[in-house]
């Protein structure tokens, strides 16, 4: 792996809480890249909004590289899970 294994980037956060939304998304400076495995870790106090508001802020987070075995590993175990989603019949006698 070339480069830092963790590193530190700014980051805006953008929260929502209402009858139609209800998220929290993180978008790193520079449009870095995460990848299987990667953590990403945001600096600063929780964040609350009363119902009903939206907020953005910027903040700053630490992005901590995965390995080789901790990528794969990770890549693994999502491509058993995705195949699980696979496991549907569609025969007229399963349903009883």
């Amino acid at each position: 792996m070339i480069g830092p294994r963790a590193f530190d980037v700014p980051c805006r956060i953008a929260v929502e809480q209402s009858e139609a939304h209800f998220h929290a998304h993180v978008e790193l400076a520079g449009n870095i890249a995460v990848q299987p495995g990667d953590k990403v870790r945001v600096h600063g106090d929780p964040i609350r909004i009363p119902f009903g508001q939206s907020m953005v802020i910027d903040r700053m987070a630490t992005v901590e590289r995965a390995g080789l075995v901790l990528r794969s590993w990770t890549r693994l175990v999502a491509y058993i899970g995705l195949t699980e989603l696979y496991e549907v019949s569609f025969n007229p006698g399963s349903m009883k």
